[in-house]
């Protein structure tokens, strides 16, 4: 049967406990003899006084299926069982689109946990933010609830609202937000200059990221006149909570010449496997800077540990997700399919990043915006100059030629652009300023 590995993010388990009156003998006998099949059999028992004894009549198809579900679940949060229909979508999403609200979650210590929202979806527009808990769904409480079936609540069709109250670090109460659920397609890439660098945005890891990529990175180096002119690539991996393993290689190989990009290793180490980068680099060796933050997870940990450890790009913003581990996606019977957690991926250095994140090389958290920030200009400019251009009878610049006062212009016009972008985006704004210091201490033709 036809598998595949992905480096993407993914309950309870429900248990019935049968006491019977023994003799202790022969309880420990029993104990003692017990195997995997008597162990089956017991759950065929119990799923017989279900289907027989509980108080209303059971779907036995669901009823099965919720214990392959327990039973995966509670190996890690991101082993799942996928029902014929959750099979499907996932076929779907990893082709790019997909219906719902455009978020990624997982769970943590029994609460539903928000790792990122995705760019341009209605959970984005609506201001969901990675690291949010959401504690109910429309008023009803997710807490005991299995990923599983907190993610059922959430979904419902398009142009429907749905209104989830949510927990935020830094808020003293939690707060209400309401979505329209949409149908979601994923541009896995996006693409802009600032200034001479070339802005790369990778919001996802599917079937369509490294052509998008290329066709983005062609076009904005295009628009600044060839990658002469370019001083170096911004790439932003930003609430990207991961995708397709094979994509966060190939990624990866874009900018790298050589050399190892992630090992995966097994239960068996014979299961391990290496994969290593292909001669070609995308931008010819040009400067890059790896935006990260507690968003971004596992595929993007991949491109970011692997650009790291070959001192190919400096990583900058705030410590990673910290996901790990690949799971593999397998079809079973009737169309549905399982996820398995079958193997740990490690940086090319050997660092496993499970549970500890890929760490910047410079750390640059993001200002919380503030509506009631003070106005741009002081009060006090409107009393008197600001600069010697501002004062009468002053000398004139006769040294420049009106070119080289038109460059001036032109450069302090670029600067004055580049301050919009820290109120903007400030950690964006933080790895443009890296590029043109390098740009700077670059050789001159």
């Amino acid at each position: 049967m036809k598998k595949f590995a992905m480096a993407a993010l993914g309950g309870t388990l429900a248990g019935f406990v049968a006491t019977t009156y023994v003799a202790a003998p022969l309880l420990a006998q029993e104990s003692n003899n017990t195997t995997v099949y008597e162990q089956l059999d017991l759950f065929g028992d119990i799923f017989e006084r279900i289907r027989a004894q509980y108080v209303e009549e059971v779907d036995e198809k669901e009823l099965i299926e919720a214990a392959i579900g327990g039973m995966l679940q509670s190996l890690d949060p991101h082993s799942s069982y996928l029902s014929p229909d959750d099979a499907s979508k996932m076929r779907v999403q990893t082709r790019g689109e997909f219906g719902g609200l455009g978020i990624e979650v997982t769970q943590e210590d029994g609460f539903v946990k928000v790792v990122s929202p995705m760019d341009g979806t209605p959970a984005d527009e609506a201001g969901v933010e990675a690291g949010d808990f959401i504690t109910h769904v429309d008023g009803e409480s997710l807490l005991g609830l299995g990923l599983d079936e907190a993610v059922e609540l959430m979904r419902g069709p398009v142009g429907s609202e749905i209104i989830i109250t949510i927990v935020r670090e830094g808020e003293d109460e939690p707060f209400d937000v309401s979505i329209i659920r949409d149908t979601i397609k994923l541009t896995a890439v996006r693409g802009r200059t600032e200034g001479d660098s070339v802005v790369l945005r990778v919001t996802t890891f599917n079937e369509q990221t490294t052509p998008n990529l290329e066709a983005k990175l062609e076009e904005q180096v295009e628009a600044l006149g060839g990658m002469d002119n370019v001083n170096g690539i911004v790439l932003d991996l930003r609430n990207n909570p991961g995708g397709l393993l094979t994509q966060a290689i190939s990624v990866a190989d874009s900018f790298l010449e050589s050399g190892e990009i992630v090992s995966t290793r097994g239960r068996n180490p014979e299961d391990g496997e290496r994969f290593n980068a292909t001669p070609g680099d995308l931008v010819g060796g040009k400067p890059i800077v790896v935006l990260i933050n507690g968003g971004s997870a596992s595929a993007s940990e991949i491109v970011a540990g692997a650009l790291q450890d070959h001192r190919r790009a400096i990583v900058v913003g705030t410590k990673s997700f910290g996901k790990g581990s690949v799971q593999t996606v397998m079809p079973l019977r009737s169309d549905g399919a399982m996820r398995l957690t079958t193997a740990r991926y490690y940086t090319p250095s050997g660092r496993s990043i499970q549970a500890l994140g890929v760490s910047p090389d410079i750390v640059v958290a993001q200002p919380r915006r503030r509506p009631e920030a003070e106005e741009d200009e002081p009060a006090s400019s409107a009393f008197g100059p600001r600069s010697e251009a501002d004062l009468r009878g002053r000398l004139n610049n006769d040294s420049l030629s009106e070119d080289e006062v038109r460059q001036i212009e032109a450069d302090r016009e670029k600067a004055e652009k580049a301050a919009e972008l820290r109120e903007q985006d400030y950690q964006l704004a933080y790895a443009i300023d890296i590029l043109k210091g390098l740009s700077a201490l670059g050789p001159k033709d």
